[in-house]
């Protein structure tokens, strides 16, 4: 396992908080509009979140970081939020990160938003059919599911866009010390 820098403890701090937090925003908030007419369980952004913040802190803490704090958020959301969602999400996140691996890999010889891209994709997919599947007994929320993830990494690709071009800029970067920071994982995609 790396040596975890001050950013890979706070991108695995932030990754893990992500787990509990999807389940607790199902289990006090429910049900969501995502656009176009679809609704998802509300933790679904929080999902979408968690499915980027994982890339993010294999690169800054590496997998077996990653892999460790899989279980912690799940012991976490098992311990705060209703232990039903918390086992439909252990099971869809231990699937989607399997998956994960297997598409990030090769991806990321590419660049890390190609990989963080190619892998959201199959994460969103098998991380909603798994989850709804445990959680839900049904596939009735999976169209808002996706979308509702999807928004999350066309998001994230934006902000990873506009904060890489920013950091391009010395003079923006030696005054932003956490951008630089930051854009470390993404520059080398």
């Amino acid at each position: 396992m790396k040596n975890l820098s001050l950013s890979g403890v706070v991108v695995l701090a932030l990754y893990v908080s992500t787990i509990p937090a999807a389940n607790l925003a199902i289990v006090y908030i429910g049900v969501l509009p995502v656009g176009f007419g679809y609704a998802a369980p509300a933790g679904v952004y929080v999902a979408g979140l968690a499915l980027i913040l994982r890339d993010v802190a294999r690169e800054k803490a590496g997998r077996g970081a990653v892999l460790l704090a899989i279980p912690v958020g799940t012991v976490l959301s098992y311990l705060m939020a209703d232990p039903a969602l918390a086992v439909a999400s252990a099971f869809a996140f231990a699937l989607a990160e399997g998956m994960d691996f297997i598409v990030y890999e090769p991806l990321r010889k590419r660049g890390f938003l190609i990989a963080m891209v190619g892998s959201n994709i199959i994460g969103i997919i098998v991380d909603s059919l798994i989850f709804l599947q445990f959680a839900f007994g049904s596939f009735d929320y999976l169209p808002g599911q996706i979308l509702g993830k999807a928004w999350m990494t066309v998001a994230a690709v934006v902000i990873l866009t506009l904060l890489r071009r920013i950091a391009t800029r010395r003079d923006v970067v030696d005054r932003s010390r956490w951008l630089r920071l930051l854009m470390d994982s993404s520059r080398k995609g």
